[in-house]
């Protein structure tokens, strides 16, 4: 039994290794070559910003830009890489106890047209994670991990993709429960809604002005995420603006909030000054005694 739980482990670790690799070679079709479309991605939202910076006297190369530039790559690479042989080895415990794609589904999409496919998966996942990100902000436990993405005081499209490894341990378990909710079914399309969502995170960081016109009811936009980051929220409110991709959520439970949109409000939050600079200090930040 112990040798199935450890060749689960290798094949999840190498497979997600080998197959970074193979992208980084370009020897993966390049609809699914997630390292070089996050680069891809970065460098024309990156470039937005130095072409229509909303606010002005910020750097292109602002404060923390090379930490956050770190982050992208090691949250999205290098931590998936040896988080995914633990999440085979949990794939294997669970069905041991019986408990399959098949055991919590609502849904079964595969006669509905592959757009409708693609819609439905991109909501259902969008609205499993906002509830993430409240349970983020409302608990303690959860709050002290989540100041390593709220540290951020200049803000710019890499600080998508700065936060603590522990976010990956918590989003990745509750967007899979959304898929087995459908049945277990992920759709070969699904890179569509992976780098959409990628697209839209990167721009809600950027340093862009855009709003959508009537669409900013349904899309988050920069303008809204920025007063996500504010250091002075509404009196008894722990956060606002949870929207990853879509602010419709927040529209509906009332959770949005936009007083203004001049983009020059102070970001962080009370007690960030004790926020380590460095990665592996931030890394270790919310473990052990609470600091803030």
């Amino acid at each position: 039994m112990m040798e199935i739980y450890w060749d689960a482990f290798i094949n999840g670790f190498n497979g997600t290794l080998n197959y970074t690799w193979r992208s980084i070679l370009f020897q993966v079709p390049w609809y699914t070559n997630y390292f070089w479309g996050l680069i891809s991605i970065s460098l024309i939202v990156w470039l937005l910003e130095f072409l229509f910076p909303w606010r002005k006297d910020q750097s292109v190369f602002r404060t923390d830009f090379w930490l956050d530039a770190f982050y992208m790559f090691f949250n999205f690479f290098v931590f998936a890489i040896v988080i995914q042989g633990i999440y085979n080895l949990l794939g294997v415990g669970f069905r041991e106890l019986g408990i399959t794609a098949q055991s919590f589904a609502v849904l079964h999409l595969n006669h509905w047209p592959i757009w409708a496919q693609l819609l439905l998966f991109f909501v259902l996942l969008d609205f499993v994670q906002w509830l993430t990100h409240i349970a983020l902000h409302k608990f303690p436990l959860l709050w002290r991990f989540h100041q390593v993405h709220h540290s951020v005081k200049e803000m710019g499209f890499a600080a998508h993709l700065r936060y603590h490894w522990m976010e990956n341990i918590l989003y990745k378990p509750l967007k899979t429960l959304g898929v087995m909710l459908l049945g277990g079914f992920e759709p070969e399309q699904a890179y569509m809604v992976h780098f959409a969502a990628i697209t839209i995170g990167h721009l809600n960081h950027a340093n862009i002005k855009l709003t959508y016109g009537p669409l900013k009811y349904i899309l988050n936009n920069p303008v809204m995420h920025l007063y996500h980051h504010a250091y002075e929220l509404p009196k008894g409110s722990f956060g606002v603006n949870f929207g990853i991709s879509l602010s419709l959520w927040d529209y509906l439970f009332k959770t949005n909030h936009l007083p203004e949109d001049s983009g020059t409000i102070t970001l962080g939050y009370d007690g960030d000054t004790k926020m380590p600079k460095g990665f592996w200090g931030q890394s270790l930040h919310g473990f052990g005694k609470r600091k803030g």
